[in-house]
């Protein structure tokens, strides 16, 4: 999908630079690497659910004396001064890339939002690990729209002649009585396991001397395991491996044969180097080699990032997953670990090959990710999927886009079907949060604007013209956010707790205890929003800051 512009901080980056033609509103964006000090320790649930236990670690590096200042997030941009926190930030050795929060736009000026679909929700499974293990995730490590979209939400049926149901609402901001915040939203319908196309699954699982942990490839032996029993005989299955060198473990069988390919899992040990681009040359060829037009392919890459011989530039590596997804393979990427895990291979890589980008932070979140989610994340309902919001500015006098800082589109590209965009799969979600503030003329009767959906049928290809779809907004918003879409409130909750963990300007005054009970009022009986919560108020200690109840 699309590359982007990483410029270097950290003199042991071993990636090259990788450059494209940013979207004007595309922040720009750096590596963001720490030094020596150890990851925070593993979560007990993940500890407890994995045997056998990792050999003792070796012991931990003298940690680097504690700078005056916090440790730089270099952004090219003039970008606002985070949050003071005197709390520990989660495994400074790892990279992400850092991105500028989108600035107001002035709605007379430029009324139109335009960016490209993300169902990714790494950011958040990665941040939940922090906080478990008693750190603050680092502020580039925090992705507004992969929190949002780690959360389900309710959606009607799709509308005629389009793949997608749509909701776009509105209430008061509960964080600041100037604004309102906008929900857009977008939803294919799902689908059960057994009613999913079929799949030619090659999976590449790196077991370079990284991956020698419990978190690591313990973990993602046990998220292959949890998805044998959802294979059939309509399915092929490949095993590939890299470390020194690459290895086909496994080639191609069917589905159904559950014994050879939890034989071929139980083999799989870790040692030796790590290289990923001739992993990944092995694995699209044994893809296709199975290609066929009844089953879809995809290369799954289980990994923690680390790639540093044979081709392990990013631009070589790209090449590779370029020529893969012009053969009709895509390729979706599975983070594990922390300490040297490298967020921002792992999303270039899912992102280019027209997949997604997850992260496995718990046995618990590999069963639910092959299990659960398999189906999204497997079959594609759309491709190159764009949306662009459209405010009246007649209402709407300015607005910020909460997220995908580096999934912004021109808005002169909206309809340059050429120009790649992001991938749904069946059953998945892309919620986006905006902060407004409203003129004058706007009332509880004024829509506030309409959102178009630009994409591609799953199988058409790159020269395959697009097809639209607009959503004119229903109403105006709602007289109170008490009185709003329990959805659109709890997705407040999430998109707040976000902007407040990294960093971002408009959100120093808000506050965690604020955004919890928001979270606790809308999370219901949902196990996973009232987990949210329990991270909400980690998060609040560890920054230091009071508990507070806040009237309804």
């Amino acid at each position: 999908m699309r590359s982007r512009l990483f410029t270097l901080t950290a003199a042991t980056t071993l990636l090259a630079t990788a450059c494209s033609a940013m979207a004007p509103r595309a922040t720009r964006m750096t590596y963001v690497a720490g030094g020596p000090p150890p990851p925070p320790p593993m979560p007990t649930e993940v500890a407890a659910e994995l045997a056998p236990p990792p050999p003792p670690a070796p012991p931990a590096p003298t940690p680097t004396p504690t700078p005056t200042t916090p440790p730089a997030i270099a952004v090219a941009t003039s970008t606002p001064t985070p949050v003071a926190v005197a709390a520990p930030e989660a495994a400074s050795g790892d990279t992400h890339a850092a991105y500028a929060p989108n600035p107001w736009v002035e709605t007379a000026r430029d009324h139109l939002s335009t960016f490209a679909a993300d169902v990714d929700t790494a950011s958040y499974t990665y941040s939940r690990r922090a906080l478990d293990g008693g750190a603050l995730p680092s502020a580039a490590a925090v992705r507004v729209e992969e929190f949002v979209n780690a959360f389900k939400y309710r959606f009607g049926a799709p509308t005629a002649g389009s793949p997608f149901a749509v909701i776009m609402d509105a209430a008061p901001s509960p964080f600041d009585p100037r604004h309102h915040v906008v929900r857009v939203g977008v939803a294919t319908p799902g689908k059960a396991l057994s009613q999913r196309a079929p799949m030619n699954l090659v999976f590449l699982v790196d077991v370079s001397g990284s991956m020698d942990q419990a978190d690591k490839l313990g973990l993602a032996k046990q998220a292959l395991r949890e998805l044998v029993t959802s294979l059939g005989p309509a399915d092929s299955v490949a095993l590939v491996t890299y470390a020194g060198s690459t290895e086909v473990v496994l080639p191609a069988v069917s589905g159904a044969a559950h014994g050879q390919i939890l034989a071929a899992i139980d083999r799989l040990r870790a040692d030796g180097s790590t290289a990923m681009g001739s992993g990944l040359e092995l694995a699209y060829e044994q893809a296709r080699a199975r290609l066929s037009a009844k089953a879809a392919s995809r290369v799954i890459v289980l990994s923690d990032g680390d790639a540093n011989v044979g081709p392990s530039s990013l631009d070589e590596m790209l090449r590779i997953i370029d020529r893969g997804r012009h053969d009709g393979v895509t390729l979706s990427t599975i983070g594990f670990g922390m300490g040297n895990y490298r967020a921002e291979l792992m999303e270039q890589l899912g992102d280019r090959g027209n997949g997604n980008n997850y992260y496995v932070d718990s046995a618990r979140a590999a069963t639910k990710l092959f299990t659960t989610d398999l189906v999204a994340m497997l079959e594609v309902a759309a491709k190159d999927v764009k949306l662009q919001v459209d405010f009246d500015p007649a209402v709407v006098a300015r607005y910020r886009l909460l997220g995908y800082e580096n999934r912004a589109i021109a808005d002169a590209d909206f309809r340059v079907d050429t120009v790649d965009a992001g991938e749904v799969g069946v059953g998945h979600q892309v919620t986006a949060l905006y902060e407004v503030a409203l003129t004058d003329r706007a009332s509880q009767t004024t829509p506030l604007g309409a959102v178009r959906i630009r994409y591609k049928a799953p199988r058409a290809g790159d020269a395959d013209a697009a097809r639209e779809a607009t959503f004119a907004m229903a109403s105006g918003p709602a007289a109170t956010f008490a009185s709003a879409p329990a959805d659109l409130r709890f997705a407040t909750a999430v998109a707040g707790f976000a902007d407040v963990l990294r960093g971002a300007e408009d959100a120093q005054r808000w506050s965690l205890a604020q955004i919890a009970e928001v979270a606790r009022a809308t999370a219901g009986g949902d196990a996973d929003r009232r987990e949210l919560v329990g991270l909400i108020e980690a998060a609040r200690r560890l920054r230091g800051e009071p508990a507070a109840l806040v009237a309804r």
